[in-house]
């Protein structure tokens, strides 16, 4: 036998599954993802000799500054974003006075409340009033203002969430007092900020452009900017605007492109986008998503599809609804409602007209979460997940084309004819 072991006789076969098998616990399929992107680069490489060839640099962006500057009125988006940072310094201007005394927290209230609705209310009557401004631009500013508002409500919380630790003599607060981290080796050899050491314009615009909706006085940190990383995730947002216009062939089918540009979209902002910012400011928690694709349930994947969102509902809206009494139902409710309000805002006022398709298309989650979770378990759930983001967009997206042409469009006949 030992013999017939040392010659290669040994045992060669053992239980195990395949690799592809749902049983196997293999889970690297980081080859497949690399295959994917480069597929998509040699398939999109002749569109793209075509069109530099054709047509050259389209975006000259020394060009487009110059126009910005001579004619600043033109560009009334551009213009709408400039004045945001009016709400940004009345914001600071208040922390400041509350952190010195100078005004009671009710006033300080009050101004946060006026300064917030304005936030909403001021570009949505620009953009309702100016014809000037695009559906594009208005969904661009209102986009802004959006993240702006949760933005400066988080400041508001985590800043008078230290006024109440000082007033009860906690010395620092190293993190803020919702989702807690371990610091890391190198944000312990970074300066430690405490209250009131943080209210500076310094690190005021450091969170109003950091990938991130919560704030806190000391963000984890990474060591350095990597080139290398830099450049991938640039090549990766520039490749985006090929590979959609590669995808006109696919357009007999609504569904399926739509489904697309919204996967290519998912991966431009929250990998390509988030992750270049995150690296030119050394920004060092990542985790703009997790595995959303592997969602068995509705309620899985809105948690893991955007973190940011999740975390800021979960730590400024749901837990502080829990904390007053509200059940866990009840507190769901309003999370899905404060969401389905943003997303109606971010579509209706940039296409000036109101139809409530995203509004009811978010409010509907409910039931359908209710209803996968009750009834469909494990590959069942995942298929119901992808099939509500394959049908259920394109639907909303169509009633809305559907009526933004009758509305704007009919009556054009050069409209009509490039439809």
């Amino acid at each position: 036998y030992l013999v017939f072991f040392f010659l290669g006789g040994g045992v060669c076969h053992k239980l195990q599954e395949s690799m592809l098998s749902s049983a196997s616990s293999f889970r690297n399929y980081r080859g497949v993802l690399n295959w994917c992107v480069v597929m998509l680069v040699l398939s999109n490489a002749r569109l793209f000799l075509e069109n530099l060839l054709r047509y050259g640099i389209l975006v000259d962006p020394i060009q487009v500054v110059s126009l910005f500057l001579k004619d600043p009125y033109s560009w009334p988006a551009a213009c709408l974003v400039i004045v945001s940072n009016v709400f940004i310094f009345v914001a600071l201007y208040t922390e400041r006075k509350l952190a010195m005394g100078s005004i009671s927290e009710k006033v300080g209230l009050l101004i946060y409340i006026f300064n917030l609705t304005v936030i909403l209310c001021f570009p949505m009557v620009v953009v309702l009033k100016l014809p000037s401004i695009t559906p594009v631009g208005g969904a661009f500013t209102l986009g802004v203002y959006t993240i702006l508002f949760l933005k400066l409500y988080s400041y508001k919380d985590v800043n008078r969430w230290c006024r109440v630790r000082t007033q009860v003599k906690a010395r620092s607060l190293s993190r803020s007092l919702s989702c807690p981290s371990s610091p890391s080796a190198s944000s312990c050899m970074q300066s430690h900020v405490s209250y009131p050491g943080n209210l500076s314009l310094r690190d005021m615009y450091y969170f109003v452009f950091a990938p991130t909706l919560c704030y806190e006085l000391n963000f984890p940190r990474s060591e350095s900017i990597r080139m290398g990383f830099l450049l991938r995730r640039l090549f990766e947002m520039w490749m985006v605007p090929i590979i959609r216009s590669s995808m006109k062939p696919l357009q007999v089918c609504s569904c399926v492109p739509n489904h697309l540009i919204w996967l290519i979209f998912f991966y431009c902002f929250f990998h390509s986008s988030m992750n270049f910012v995150a690296e030119l400011l050394r920004f060092g928690d990542r985790e703009f998503y997790r595995d959303w694709w592997n969602s068995e349930t509705i309620t899985y994947f809105w948690q893991n599809w955007n973190i940011p969102v999740h975390k800021w509902c979960l730590r400024h809206f749901y837990k502080p609804l829990l904390r007053r009494g509200a059940g866990k139902l009840l507190s769901q409710s309003a999370v899905f409602f404060a969401s389905a309000f943003f997303h109606e805002y971010l579509v209706s006022v940039p296409l000036r007209m109101f139809r409530l398709w995203a509004f009811m298309g978010m409010m509907a989650q409910l039931p359908l979460a209710w209803f996968v979770a009750r009834f469909l378990r494990g590959n069942y759930g995942n298929a119901a997940v992808w099939l509500s983001l394959i049908i259920g967009q394109p639907i909303a997206v169509l009633m809305y084309v559907h009526d933004y042409y009758v509305t704007h469009c009919q009556d054009d006949p050069t409209i009509t004819e490039a439809l």
